[in-house]
């Protein structure tokens, strides 16, 4: 029986629900551990006058460094290097760390705390987008991306539509908070745990900063509570930070941040402001599209960039706009910097189109789903504004299978029929409870009969699609190595540079190698990844963890396999081609031209029983493999290329009630359809998707970050930054795989999974949308993401007046 195809249970499931799954925090103290923290600014930017740690330096056991402890380049970055580990003469944020505090006991880093004497100059600071570009702060030149005559396209356009889209960002709120554990070892030696997404970024950044060789620095990761890219670049600080109390002090070290502190200092998603002026048709085909937009980066560069050109790539979404010019703008503010999250600047890019279709759908007075089924990519002749072609498209059929499964035209018309009757005028005088005006009339958003229930509410109904391109788009990024050990028991060890965050890659990986070496999955264990097994890895991201890793394991297992079907041929006195691995067996499989043939040996023999014979016989049963995606090329100078290997598509139906006194919001009905090749593991793929979704319906509609007028986090913890429970969720959620024939390449002929289901939450902002569209037909909603119960509220008030 094959592994792969079978929903597994996750590797750490059990651990997971009895707690005994190991994180950076629950490993075992060591003697003479140090607990490490930090001192901060105060101001969101401000020139440093002095600073003194005389007095926290006296305090017994206490460890004090700042920039001039660092042995090495006080200057790092994944792209540009502009962040500093220690501020020098400047900060750049609240929060942002100036001194490295390190002690045995808590009681005592709070002791040290206080008694470090920082004076700081405030100066001005720049806290939003709209700042940034009246002061002409920008980390980077624009970029831009672009097919067609996209101007005369708008002067010739029958309609054109103008506008701007506020999207808002996102905290990634992963369970486990940023955190490093630094064990120093003989000479310089430095060996760090880390709760992060690219153990070979950690390690160069470590070795760096600290004045260090890679190759003495280990960078070591089991697990992370959850990263959702929030661990790509800036797992990098905590693990600075116990590194350099670990070399200095040649103590363990360890720096754990709470949930409160690792929101205010770290990057979120990217907020995005969207200017856009589009041309269409009177049946709704988009003729031509201008889009610029800004992002806000934060402070320093990070992957601002990269992020910002995976936005501009997704502008185009499922859809084929023949004239688009889109692009891009950095603003530098002094925020914490921005960094990776699920989808990767993609998300905003869909967000984008997708708000700019139902804008027109509204304006035209048509149903959005026929505005979106004739703009989509047809057939395999489309070619994207960077110049990639659309290869196996099933776009169209995945909407129309949609379309049908859901149900979508019956419950159109039931969603008209429901709101013409809560728009209808109100037969029945107004109780003493009615929330009426000074002047004694109804709001004028209420319409009539308010206190009949369903007369209160209005319904919308939306199907928005994803196209995702699958692989980094920096070219050097996309290859993956693993290292494969076979024992001579029979079982097998296999390390790669994927680190798992709860998404199932270590699960994939030991269903593809069992099902390469013909043994059972449970004979199969997946090492912790590890700089020292894998090296020069890239970050698990971009939803091509499976892709990179499973690649390059099975390329290690068939070289280890060919080895061992050689011997077992010579054994037997049989061909190589009817030898067979499966089952944790060896045996000679008939060919349909020739009879069974017996050798020496047998026909069958137990793969524990081989790798004993092939150990005698010295014949290596361990083996190095590596994978580069195939196909790349993007040419950034020209914006034109093909940046990915494939793409994953999906498509949400979302069916949603606001209340139209509160703006509350409720989901009541979710219909998904996902196109993601043969899945390796259904179970895992099916709890991916449905987290994806939720994930991406939280962004959409109730995860706000609010800050201070000074540019202090507000909403930095469970009780003020709203996150989707289980009540957000809709009782009925229904989730179907499309059987997509066409796709028969990469491993196992599966696809990425992570991040694209994310933006099919914003079928239920569309929803939301399409539900405001009743208040005032032909006019649409100004509505900014996420549509809060206060944005809606906000933007029935603006529609009825």
């Amino acid at each position: 029986m094959s592994a792969v195809g079978t929903s597994h249970p996750h590797e750490s499931a059990v651990g997971h629900v009895t707690g005994q799954a190991h994180y950076i925090d629950d490993m075992p103290r060591m003697a003479g551990e140090l607990i490490v923290d930090f001192v901060g600014s105060s101001f969101a930017h401000a020139e440093i006058l002095s600073v003194d740690v005389s007095a926290a330096a006296k305090i017994p056991g206490v460890c004090v460094f700042t920039y001039k402890d660092i042995g090495g380049v006080n200057l790092f970055g994944p792209i540009i290097q502009d962040e500093v580990f220690l501020a020098e003469t400047h900060v750049h944020f609240i929060g942002e760390p100036i001194v490295v505090v390190a002690a045995a006991t808590h009681e005592r880093i709070a002791q040290a705390k206080q008694a470090v004497k920082i004076e700081l100059r405030e100066l001005p600071a720049i806290l939003s987008i709209d700042a940034a570009i009246e002061k002409k702060k920008f980390l980077t030149t624009p970029i831009k991306m672009e097919q067609g005559d996209v101007d005369a396209a708008l002067e010739k356009s029958s309609h054109r539509l103008d506008g701007t889209f506020i999207i808002g960002g996102q905290e990634q709120f992963y369970l486990e908070s940023q955190a490093a554990f630094a064990v120093p070892g003989e000479g310089n030696d430095l060996t760090v745990y880390s709760s992060t997404q690219n153990t070979t970024e950690v390690q160069k950044v470590v070795a760096e900063v600290l004045g260090l060789k890679h190759s003495e620095v280990v960078c070591i990761c089991k697990r992370m509570g959850g990263g959702f890219g929030g661990k790509e670049t800036q797992a990098v600080m905590p693990a600075l930070m116990a590194a350099i109390v670990a070399q200095k002090t040649k103590r363990p070290a360890r720096c754990q941040f709470s949930k409160d502190l690792d929101m205010m200092v770290t990057g979120k998603r990217h907020p995005y402001k969207a200017i856009y002026d589009v041309g269409f048709s009177s049946d709704g085909r988009v003729t031509a599209l201008k889009i610029d937009y800004f992002s806000d980066g934060g402070c320093t560069a990070d992957l601002s960039t990269s992020i910002l050109s995976r936005t501009l790539f997704h502008t185009d979404n499922c859809y084929d706009i023949p004239n688009l010019r889109a692009t891009g703008t950095i603003c530098k503010t002094n925020l914490p910097s921005n960094t990776a999250f699920r989808g990767f600047g993609g998300p905003q890019g869909v967000a984008a189109i997708e708000n700019i279709l139902e804008n027109v759908a509204t304006k035209l007075g048509l149903d959005a789903y026929e505005v979106r089924r004739r703009n989509l990519y047809q057939g395999e002749t489309g070619v994207t504004h960077y110049g990639q072609s659309v290869k196996n498209n099933v776009l169209p059929e995945l909407f129309a299978q949609l379309y049908e499964s859901s149900d979508y035209a019956e419950r159109r018309k039931a969603v008209v029929k429901k709101n013409a009757a809560a728009l209808a005028p109100n037969p029945l005088p107004a109780s003493p409870m009615s929330p009426l005006r000074p002047d004694g009339h109804l709001p004028p958003h209420a319409g009539g009969g308010w206190e009949g229930g369903q007369h209160g509410k209005l319904k919308g109904l939306a199907m928005t699609g994803v196209k995702f391109g699958i692989s980094f788009t920096t070219k050097f990024l996309n290859q993956g190595n693993a290292l494969v050990n076979v024992y001579t028991d029979g079982t097998v060890q296999v390390s790669t540079g994927g680190t798992e965050m709860g998404q199932g890659l270590y699960t994939k990986i030991q269903q593809i190698v069992a099902d390469e070496l013909g043994v059972r999955f449970e004979d199969v264990k997946v090492m912790p990844t590890s700089s020292e097994k894998s090296n020069n890895t890239a970050p698990t991201a971009a939803s091509a963890g499976t892709d990179l890793n499973g690649n390059a394991a099975a390329v290690a297992c068939r070289k280890i396999r060919g080895r061992l079907t050689e011997y077992v041929a010579r054994l037997w006195g049989v061909a190589p081609e009817v030898v067979e691995f499966r089952e944790g067996h060896v045996f000679v499989s008939p060919l349909p031209t020739s009879p069974r043939m017996r050798g020496e040996g047998g026909q069958t023999m137990p793969f524990a029983e081989l790798t004993q014979r092939a150990w005698r016989e010295r014949i290596s049963m361990g083996e190095r493999g590596f994978y580069a995606t195939p196909g790349l090329d993007f040419d950034y100078a020209t914006g034109k290329g093909s940046p990915f290997y494939y793409f994953t598509n999906g498509a949400c139906v979302a069916e949603v009630t606001i209340d139209r006194f509160t703006g509350a919001l409720t989901i009541d009905r979710l219909d998904i359809l996902m196109d993601i090749g043969k899945s390796i593991n259904p179970g895992i793929d099916r709890g991916q998707l449905i987290g994806g979704l939720v994930q991406g319906i939280g962004w959409v509609t109730a995860e706000e970050l609010k800050y201070s007028e000074k540019g202090a986090l507000l909403s930095h913890s469970p009780t003020t930054y709203k996150i989707p429970s289980i009540q957000d969720i809709p009782d009925d959620l229904r989730l179907e795989f499309f059987d997509n024939k066409l796709h028969n390449f990469n491993i196992r002929s599966s696809k990425a999974v992570a991040e694209p289901p994310l933006m099919l939450g914003l079928a239920v902002f569309c929803a939301v949308k399409n539900a405001l569209s009743y208040l005032s037909p032909r006019e649409a909603a100004d509505l900014k993401l996420p549509a809060t119960n206060e944005e809606i509220l906000m933007c029935m008030e603006k529609i009825t007046h």
